[in-house]
């Protein structure tokens, strides 16, 4: 019988992640074991995990200065932008795969497919892609930790990542790959579910499923704590 492929089995240490007032991020761990056919530890693997969160189009500007004025120049559409990224591997990407494996398998922020829409020249989208993947790592929304996979006896792996304060609710997947050689022999996925509880949730349904109503009830308020303030000033 010819060799088998090892099999993945792959964990997170929670599934679903609440987001409460005072939400001020979280930490995942994805760890899991590396099954050999063999029973044993088998050969030597490299583990990437990347955790992708909901992808949404965006439109990226770019902003020039006109007449000591910053006026919106040109702008780029993207179709599927991950709202947020993170990968984690055992070894520096460059050291475990190649350019072309590692573009497939989207393993670091240079290997996102963002889906550009439009006419646009090569080096404009480039640069549009460049910009909004700095943007989102300024925003702590696109992390990578080259190394930050610990490998234990060749069988048992874990990897630490930070969810920042500002993520979107969604469902999450962590995918895990492992490599060896240069080529991916095994993957295996898992889901985790950000989603608002308490009154943050109560609001989001609101905006969300009865806009109008919602839109009223927050253009009332403004008017009425601005009546109330006025009176209160007034009275002093």
């Amino acid at each position: 019988m010819g060799q088998r492929d090892p099999v993945l089995v792959p964990e997170v240490s929670q599934h679903e992640v609440q987001v409460r007032q005072g939400f001020v991020g979280q930490e995942l761990l994805l760890f899991g074991a590396i099954l050999d056919p063999s029973g044993g530890p088998g050969e030597e693997y490299d583990i990437v995990v990347v955790l992708k969160g909901p992808s949404e189009p965006i439109r990226l500007r770019e902003k020039e200065r006109f007449a000591g004025v910053w006026i919106n120049a040109e702008s780029s559409d993207f179709r599927s932008v991950p709202s947020y990224f993170a990968v984690a591997s055992s070894r520096p990407i460059n050291e475990i795969v190649d350019d072309k494996t590692a573009a497939i398998y989207e393993f670091g922020t240079d290997y996102i497919q963002l889906s550009p829409s439009g006419s646009i020249e090569p080096a404009v989208e480039r640069r549009f892609a460049a910009g909004l993947v700095d943007l989102k790592r300024r925003q702590g929304l696109y992390r990578e930790d080259f190394g930050g996979v610990q490998i234990n006896e060749g069988v048992l792996y874990q990897a630490r990542i930070e969810l920042p304060s500002n993520v979107t609710t969604g469902t999450y997947s962590a995918e895990t790959f492992a490599v060896t050689r240069g080529r991916v022999i095994a993957s295996a996925i898992s889901e985790v579910e950000v989603r608002k509880v308490g009154f943050e949730r109560v609001v989001e349904n609101g905006a969300n499923n009865w806009g109008l109503a919602y839109g009223l009830l927050a253009v009332m308020l403004s008017v009425g704590m601005g009546w109330g303030a006025g009176r209160l000033f007034a009275r002093l």
